[in-house]
């Protein structure tokens, strides 16, 4: 059964018809001729819907693999299929940022020819949009690029062109991390009143740390070109980039890096760093004000944790017309912070399950006491086991020798949350501290802020600092989405470039997550299923876009991406 074609010939030229027929054998004729089993009219006026239903009728009728094969061309052969999705959102929203531009824009030569940067603008992405969907090494990344993903304009590389792009990366970070923020902050409008900064370390699987070089006072490598500046009369300071400082991943046996990462309070990563392991928090904190105050911003409230609360820390944020809120240490032991636990008041109720209550204490700071009843419970609820453990512990010791029950002693104060509530008599006997439970009772559910602003309310600094959990789950996100570790390089200037790549790519997820409302991963998962297919034939090959579903045309709705075309690809076959 075949479509023939006749034609006939009128006052306006030539017209053709038609006919789905069959050959039938004739016999007086001694052939086969064929036998009209329906018209369809004029070719120029076909009802292409109805031979699309027909055709739909007819494969209900067959198998779903026999539909398949009956519809397509016999000589069409399937070749491969590669997620699209993904990738094809990622460089919207990359192109939206104006990045591929900035990347053709930073790092060109004062004088003479320009580079071209397209390939290694076209290689960034794919690294940033590997972090984002698929992370893995470098040589692993050029792998998935050439086989397993689609990247626009890019069909294969090598992992030599990544290397390459990660060292030209190294170079121009600064200007490039200037650039992309003032790109997001117009396009989405940022609020950069409030800046939450916390920093992460990410171990590295060695034996040994990174010997030590000479460094500047930001913890960059010294060069010839760049002399050693010095701060309050100390020379270049010395130390490995991969080195030995405490964990936060509870790792202190392996060498580290520190990272510090500045979020807008709708979760926006706007700024990483990057510093030797060994370098304390405190240092960071202002070299991270005067990073930011070179962008010229407006007023900025500091929201950090409670290792930046030194006070050559609170003063150096305070600098200009910008202002802080710091956590405090509850059980630091200063004046300010018994001054602040002792003072009688009653608590407002705020949002979120919490209570706050201001203080005054400092003609130049505030102080406000927070208070989370369900924290208060679950405080209580700790305390009451360690106090039965350790019960358990010291029962009976006053009949063991002294050496025995120093020897308990010493592996009880290995452990801080038993040790807390454990006091030793003159004579040397173990006894439950009941003034320290007494105490730790009136801290449970607590926390202390500290405001150099005047004219914050409480539940605003109450609120900004319960922001701060954003940029937590920002390095939740780089450590188990991302996969900001392992990290395998082991030169410095690539280690720096992969925490860049780890934070565009968080960029871009933060974004997406902000306008799809929706996790990463439900959003992710929706994208793998647009796949590309390559199909070849006699005529060449093309490539076309799988349908869309409902809920992957909901997403690009919004995130205000268009849909992308059916046929992506077309490549006729060479003469």
């Amino acid at each position: 059964m075949y479509v023939k074609t006749t034609k006939r010939e009128n006052k306006s030229g030539t017209v053709r018809y038609l006919h789905l027929a069959h050959n039938e054998w004739d016999p007086v004729k001694g052939r086969a001729v064929p036998k009209v089993l329906f018209t369809f009219g004029r070719e120029d006026d076909l009802d292409r819907d109805a031979v699309r239903r027909l055709v739909a009728s007819l494969s209900r009728l067959l198998e779903p693999g026999e539909a398949l094969a009956s519809t397509a061309a016999g000589d069409l052969e399937f070749v491969s299929s590669v997620p699209f999705g993904g990738t094809y959102v990622l460089d919207h929203l990359w192109r939206r940022l104006r990045i591929d531009r900035i990347v053709g824009q930073v790092g060109q030569p004062k004088r003479g020819r320009r580079r071209d940067m397209s390939m290694t603008e076209r290689v960034l992405f794919s690294l940033v949009a590997n972090r984002a969907l698929a992370p893995s090494s470098k040589l692993a990344a050029a792998d998935w690029v050439t086989h397993d993903v689609h990247v626009e304009g890019l069909p294969a590389i090598d992992d030599d062109a990544c290397y390459r792009a990660m060292d030209w990366l190294h170079e121009v970070t600064d200007d490039l991390e200037k650039r992309v923020f003032d790109e997001v902050a117009n396009l989405l409008n940022l609020e950069v009143d409030l800046l939450f900064f916390d920093t992460t370390s990410t171990y590295f699987e060695l034996e040994e740390a990174d010997g030590p070089v000479a460094r500047d006072d930001k913890g960059r490598l010294l060069t010839d070109d760049r002399p050693p500046a010095e701060e309050d009369g100390e020379s270049a300071d010395q130390a490995g980039f991969r080195a030995f400082g405490k964990s936060k991943d509870s790792r202190d046996d392996l060498p580290q890096i520190v990272i510090g990462m500045a979020v807008t309070r709708d979760g926006i990563p706007v700024r990483v760093w990057s510093w030797p392991g060994n370098t304390g928090d405190s240092k960071l904190i202002r070299q991270v004000k005067d990073d930011m105050r070179d962008w010229t911003l407006s007023k900025i409230v500091w929201v950090t944790d409670r290792g930046f609360s030194s006070e050559r820390n609170r003063r150096y944020l305070r600098q200009g017309d910008n202002a802080y809120i710091v956590g405090e240490k509850l059980r630091s032991g200063s004046p300010e912070v018994k001054a602040a636990l002792s003072r009688q008041g009653r608590y407002g109720e705020i949002a979120q399950n919490m209570r706050v209550k201001e203080v005054r204490i400092s003609d130049t700071e505030r102080f406000v006491i927070c208070h989370n009843p369900e924290a208060a419970t679950r405080d209580q609820h700790i305390r009451e086991q360690l106090v039965s453990q350790l019960t358990t512990l010291i029962e009976d010791t006053d009949k063991l020798s002294d050496f025995k029950r120093g020897e308990l002693r010493g592996k009880i104060a290995d452990k801080p949350g038993l040790n807390r509530y454990l006091r030793t008599t003159p004579s040397g006997k173990l006894r439950i501290d009941t003034a320290k439970i007494k105490t730790e009772e009136n801290l449970d559910g607590k926390y202390l802020l500290r405001c150099s602003d005047p004219d914050l309310s409480a539940e605003d600094i109450a609120l900004g600092y319960k922001q701060l959990l954003e940029v937590e789950r920002g390095w939740r996100d780089m450590k188990q989405i991302i996969d900001l570790r392992p990290v395998y390089h082991r030169l410095e200037e690539r280690i720096r470039a992969h925490v860049v790549l780890c934070w565009l790519a968080l960029l871009l997820i933060r974004i997406i997550e902000t306008s799809a409302d929706a996790t990463w991963t439900t959003v992710r998962r929706e994208l793998d299923r647009l796949h590309l297919g390559t199909f070849t034939g006699p005529t060449g090959l093309f490539r076309q876009v799988t349908a869309l579903t409902k809920p992957q045309r909901d997403l690009l709705a919004k995130l205000n991406i268009p849909a992308p075309k059916q046929i992506i690809a077309l490549e006729p076959a060479p003469r």
